[in-house]
């Protein structure tokens, strides 16, 4: 089983990542944790603390007994389109995503992340709020 969070160093991707860890140990599956970048002519010192980062969780996932594999993605995608992508192409079995709550003129002016993934990822997503 491989669940997907999608990172972003938020309060939320951490809640995320931290529901992952105990769906991961409760099913043995492996949390797959991506770091998403829309821009792609990031200076190459921001790419340098992105994967930091990502080593980062990848230690403290590990620690907790769980596989964990990181990605920084960079394409031109908003995050939602992102993610129902990379859920295709790697066959993830479970999304778990955070929500953070805005209004409806926010959603329709913004778009939603959430929104989009749970609308359109090819298996259940979960939201943490």
């Amino acid at each position: 089983m491989k669940i997907l969070v999608g990172y972003d160093g938020s309060d939320l991707a951490k809640k995320a990542l931290q529901l992952a860890e105990q769906h991961a140990a409760a099913f043995g599956a492996e949390v797959i944790h991506v770091l998403h970048s829309k821009v792609t002519d990031l200076p190459a010192k921001q790419h340098k603390l992105d994967e930091q980062d990502m080593d980062e969780v990848r230690r403290s996932v590990n620690v907790e007994g769980c596989l964990c594999e990181t990605h920084l993605m960079i394409r031109n995608m908003e995050p939602g389109p992102h993610l129902v992508k990379f859920a295709q192409e790697h066959a993830i079995d479970e999304i778990i995503i955070g929500v953070r709550q805005r209004s409806k003129v926010g959603k329709f002016i913004m778009g939603s992340t959430a929104q989009h993934v749970i609308l359109e990822a090819p298996c259940p997503v979960v939201s943490v709020k």
